[in-house]
């Protein structure tokens, strides 16, 4: 069976970047199960897979437009350190913000009494991936995993967090490794790409600008 729009597909994969430096796997561990052209992989990979078979092995370069996009200038903004009043905060720690874009995953590059400095970009953004993928099994949705936009069962990644992730998808649970997919809440113990992943909310009745929308920053 080929991997079309909306197949549950099954894969075990290693990316890495330029330098060769692998920053997400599932060896050792399950492997990847997600509903094909749901938004959960990034494009260069989602597309790639189009027509794939079970068994089918590949290796595939995944430029940072078709990745997580451009690294952004204008997502690095300060932000009062009142909004942050009770919260500490250090260098590293990441949260998700409420934006005008919907929930986007926010990391603290520098802190000081005035100030607190954050980057929206996603921690991968800029960089090139490079993929290696072997398809372990393809099979049609259920209706119920269609209606929902993930996949049910033992096999499957169920209800996903909204947060991001690190490297290949959308929208995977808390327990899994970082950087299969784009999208999950990060726990305070949980370590993605280098952060810490705590996730801070801010209290205040007013809102404010943060990364290019309005809102409170939340968990």
């Amino acid at each position: 069976m080929k991997i079309t729009h909306l197949s549950v597909v099954t894969l075990d994969y290693t990316v890495s970047d330029d330098a060769g430096e692998v920053l997400d796997t599932t060896e050792g561990r399950e492997p990847l199960v997600y509903l094909h052209g749901s938004g959960f992989l990034v494009p260069g990979l989602e597309n790639a897979l189009y027509d794939r078979e079970e068994g089918d092995s590949f290796e595939l370069a995944v430029p940072a437009m078709d990745a997580y996009g451009v690294y952004e200038e204008s997502l690095v903004q300060e932000v009062p350190g009142e909004l942050f009043d009770g919260m500490e905060v250090a260098e590293g720690d990441t949260f998700v913000a409420d934006t005008d874009d919907g929930h986007r995953p926010v990391t603290i590059v520098e802190v000081s009494e005035d100030f607190v400095k954050v980057d929206a970009n996603h921690p991968l953004a800029g960089m090139d991936l490079h993929f290696k993928v072997n398809v372990r099994g393809v099979r049609a949705a259920t209706a119920e995993e269609i209606a929902h936009g993930h996949v049910h069962g033992g096999e499957g990644h169920h209800h996903h967090g909204h947060g991001e992730g690190c490297c290949g998808g959308h929208g995977h649970s808390d327990d899994e490794g970082c950087c299969g997919g784009q999208g999950h809440s990060h726990d305070d113990d949980h370590e993605c790409c280098g952060g810490k992943g705590h996730a801070h909310a801010a209290d205040t009745d007013e809102p404010h600008e943060c990364c290019g929308g309005h809102g409170g920053c939340k968990h």
